[in-house]
């Protein structure tokens, strides 16, 4: 009788334990993989590795491309001008000197 009681109970318990083991792996996993791309994102190495060598960062703005003292810079980082946008700034024959 003992040993029919302990294997009913045992079993009862059962699917709850793999429902709850099965459960705890799957969460550690999606942490990890969450975990992994958030550092991708938040890698400055990322962040510069696709926009052009003549870009700068100004504070308050963040990423911008070409001459930020010319007068006609469009303040973007996909955009250099509205004159010229695809560039390059130097030797501008448009080039004017912004008035703060």
């Amino acid at each position: 009788m003992l040993t029919k009681t302990i294997i009913i109970f045992v079993l009862s318990l059962t699917p709850s334990l793999v429902y709850w083991w099965l459960r705890r792996r799957a969460e550690s996993q999606w942490v990890q993989e969450f975990d992994l791309s958030g550092r991708s994102i938040v890698s400055p190495r990322w962040q510069m590795r696709y926009f052009p060598p003549d870009t700068r960062y100004v504070e308050g703005v963040g990423f911008l491309i070409g001459d930020i003292t010319c007068k006609y810079n469009a303040r973007s980082s996909q955009i250099r001008c509205a004159v010229n946008p695809q560039g390059p700034c130097q030797d501008c024959p448009s080039y004017e000197m912004k008035e703060d």
